[in-house]
């Protein structure tokens, strides 16, 4: 084999291709479309311009020799606060391409929560857009081990400024497809974001199998993500399976609202389009007063949180598609459990991906009977590493290539899976992990909060919400106004997807006698 391909046999399992050695992705994924003759294609679809797959190469070689340039070295980690943005394609890959390990992450957050990436990951450089210039400024002024190097994606003195100076020939540097490749970020119950360190081999098995094999993503789709690429979810579709398709890849640098969606769509025309149930809920709800034009998309995809079937039935209904709903993680990277454009199970997460196996099994390990509920175990060769200074998660969570998604499930009389639930106090939120424990020890900051616990539940859509149940410290206080006061806190000191939509006050927080909050009665 020449260095840096893949080879498939379609006879075998998808998810189990060859690869050659030495092997780095960003040669599939970037240079491929270049030796392909490609290079004239549109790449990325974004509102200052088009870029070809011919630009795309040039800048990521740029962009990698800039880093190197900067003193930043192979195996050495490179935080990334960037928003959607063709300078997040650049970076990553350029970092890739040069031996850096890229690690996006939430650009929603505070400079408290940029603090702890910034001491965990222990990241020789960070990147970031203007637009998080306060919170990481902030966060490398207060960290006790800030990286050596922190530029701005844009503006004077910034990365795309050194790469403008820099070649735009790059020879990616060896490694091999098990070798560490990026990272990315997942809550966990304790509300400590845990790095899932991913290889290089990983984008190429879940563009392969979901990319390819379920949402059939081809090189003449334009491809719109409303997820944005830092999490897993948006991260495949805004960019690893177009990319890997040879299409076009639409981004939206700014927050995603249903009338965004439909502003880019029609904008756009894109063909395959990614949403999480949220969003759906809430084009369906804008829709009773606007008419957009959806007739260019030919498949939609949701994953994130469980698709409640009438959303499906009323997006098919109101726009005239179908969508694919399924399951994935960011340990896995994305989807392995999926309804398929001909095999939809509304209300249900479908069948499994090709390429990847799925069991369910009780509290002792055994597999349960269909129709019973059990945690859902999954193995595929996209699942992570290991998490990154945890090993006592890693050995409880991935067990002999197999992986726990915390995910209660069933297999009901049709072979379909169907989701029950979290076995921890996580909350999907828009598609995202959002930590009640978190949520609670912001509010217990607030002079009027005595004691509090955070819960799911659910909205007019059926889509799960935080709940705040309040002890209050002044029981005569006025419950309209602290509500009002107390969501604005939390608005103005949380990610803006995590405040609490209902506000209740109680005289009591339920508890185990060992002081352990009892969310499950509040539930």
């Amino acid at each position: 084999m020449q260095p840096n391909t893949v080879e498939f046999d379609e006879l075998e399992n998808p998810g189990n291709p060859v690869f050659s050695s030495p092997f780095n992705v960003a040669s599939v994924f970037i240079d491929r479309h270049i030796h392909s003759g490609a290079e004239s294609n549109i790449a990325l679809k974004y509102d200052a311009g088009d870029i070809s797959y011919g630009e795309l190469f040039e800048k990521v070689n740029q962009s990698g020799n800039a880093l190197l340039e900067q003193g930043l070295k192979a195996g050495e980690r490179l935080l990334m606060v960037v928003v959607d943005s063709p300078e997040f394609f650049y970076a990553f890959w350029g970092a890739i391409k040069a031996g850096i390990i890229p690690i996006p992450i939430n650009t929603m957050l505070r400079a408290d929560d940029y603090k702890f990436y910034i001491e965990d990951c222990e990241c020789r450089g960070v990147i970031y857009s203007p637009q998080q210039a306060r919170e990481v400024e902030n966060a490398l002024s207060m960290s006790a081990t800030p990286p050596r190097i922190a530029l701005q994606t844009t503006g004077p003195g910034s990365l795309s400024a050194i790469m403008a100076s820099c070649a735009s020939d790059l020879e990616a540097a060896p490694a091999s497809a098990e070798a560490e490749c990026f990272w990315l970020y997942s809550s966990g119950s304790t509300g400590n974001p845990k790095g899932v360190v991913h290889v290089h081999r990983d984008m190429v098995i879940t563009s392969t199998c979901f990319g390819q094999g379920i949402a059939g993503i081809e090189p003449t789709d334009i491809v719109y993500s409303a997820s944005k690429l830092f999490f897993s979810y948006g991260f495949g579709g805004g960019m690893t399976f177009p990319l890997w398709a040879g299409a076009a890849t639409v981004i939206n640098s700014g927050k995603t609202t249903a009338g965004i969606s439909f502003d880019f769509i029609e904008k756009y025309k894109p063909t395959v389009f990614f949403g999480v149930p949220t969003l759906y809920a809430q084009q369906l709800v804008l829709a009773e007063t606007r008419t957009p034009d959806m007739t260019s998309i030919r498949r939609a995809v949701s994953a994130g949180e469980a698709l409640p079937a009438h959303v499906y039935r009323q997006v098919k209904e109101t726009f005239g598609f179908s969508i694919l709903d399924g399951l994935g993680s960011t340990e896995a990277l994305h989807i392995f459990v999926s309804n398929q454009i001909d095999d939809i199970n509304p209300g249900t997460s479908g069948r499994v991906v090709p390429g990847y196996e799925v069991k369910i099994l009780d509290d002792e390990g055994n597999e349960v009977a269909p129709g019973e509920i059990g945690t859902l175990w999954v193995r595929g060769r996209s699942t992570a590493l290991f998490y990154w200074k945890n090993p006592e998660k890693t050995a409880a969570t991935m067990k002999g290539g197999w992986l726990n998604t915390g995910d209660m499930y069933f297999l009901n009389e049709d072979g379909c899976y169907v989701n029950s639930g979290r076995g921890d106090d996580m909350l999907k939120v828009g598609g995202m992990w959002c930590s009640p424990i978190e949520i609670e020890a912001k509010l217990i900051e607030h002079p009027l909060v005595r004691e509090v616990a955070v819960v799911g539940k659910r909205d007019d859509a059926n889509l799960i919400k935080p709940a705040a149940y309040v002890v209050l410290a002044n029981k005569d206080a006025d419950e309209t106004q602290t509500t009002l006061e107390l969501s604005d806190f939390c608005k103005k000191n949380l990610a803006g997807y995590k405040y609490p939509r209902w506000f209740h006050y109680v005289d009591e927080i339920p508890k185990t006698v060992t002081g352990k909050i009892q969310r499950f009665k509040l539930r």
